[in-house]
């Protein structure tokens, strides 16, 4: 059995279309927990009301995502789970999404499967996954190398993010959970993969798997876009900063190959610093 675990907090409308979008899909082998984390606009409410299916857990809203997302894994390994996915409520997954990823774990049972992004509003192809270069510091994006005919089946990358990700429950057993303590918030999901593959596990992104994504939701990204000094500070140092100093040099000493590792860091420290107020004096 595959259970769908989905932190929410204070977002009623996305989780209510993210819910109805599973509703529609077409195999429906899975269940879905929502791990809400003390929402006060009357998520759980909604949730109790029309969608009893799901099962709530009630949080005191002092968690984040990574910790979140553990509760919900751990209560649906405690129920016999064969599978756990990971998956926000600001997506939105096409009808035959569980349908694709049941088909590929069933060929390949004891692989990381991610999910193909793409827009919501224009159905224009998002994030297709990335391989972490260590040498480089880079992130190559596998979409900007596929022509339009390629883009279907299994590719293979080296991370993924915790976007509708469906994660064989052995992978918990092998490496543990989330890193909640060092990476409450974003990060989390790229060390977990990280884990995985330094220990043997492939990862790939599904092609066939396609989830709609609103990609200005996401608080990292209202950061760089809406660019202050106040914005600087909290997208280096803030909990929803994608570019959080501490977070990634933990990160790097965490997984960098150590032949690497010092590279790694002061290329990426430098990225970080250096290009966010770069990119608000040329206007990007």
């Amino acid at each position: 059995m595959i259970y769908i675990v989905t932190p929410v907090f204070n977002r009623k409308e996305f989780t209510k279309n993210y819910l109805l979008a599973l509703q529609k899909q077409t195999d429906q082998n899975f269940k879905v927990i929502i791990v809400d984390d003390g929402s006060t606009d009357g998520t759980s409410t909604m949730i109790e009301e029309e969608f009893p299916e799901v099962i709530l857990l009630k949080e005191n809203g002092d968690l984040w995502w990574a910790e979140a997302t553990n509760i919900g894994v751990r209560y649906a390994i405690k129920n016999n789970a064969d599978y756990i996915m990971t998956l926000n409520d600001d997506t939105i997954p096409q009808k035959d999404y569980m349908e694709n990823m049941i088909k590929w774990s069933r060929k390949k049972p004891l692989v990381l499967l991610g999910a193909f992004a793409i827009d919501a509003l224009t159905n224009k192809p998002v994030f297709g996954g990335e391989v972490l270069n260590w040498k480089t510091g880079n992130y190559e994006n596998i979409l900007d190398k596929l022509t339009f005919n390629e883009q279907v089946g299994l590719h293979e990358v080296n991370v993924f993010p915790g976007r509708g990700l469906l994660i064989p429950v052995k992978v918990f057993q092998d490496i543990g959970f989330y890193d909640s303590k060092n990476f409450p918030q974003t990060v989390a999901d790229l060390d977990f993969t990280c884990r995985a593959y330094s220990v043997g596990y492939k990862i790939y992104c599904n092609y066939d798997a396609k989830i709609g994504i609103y990609t200005e939701e996401s608080g990292g990204v209202a950061l760089v876009k809406n660019k202050s000094f106040k914005n600087y500070y909290n997208h280096l140092f803030g909990m929803r900063g994608g570019g959080n100093l501490k977070w990634f040099t933990v990160f790097t000493f965490k997984n960098a190959p150590k032949q690497l590792m010092v590279s790694y860091l002061l290329k990426g420290l430098a990225v970080r610093i250096f290009g966010y107020p770069i990119k608000w004096l040329v206007g990007k």
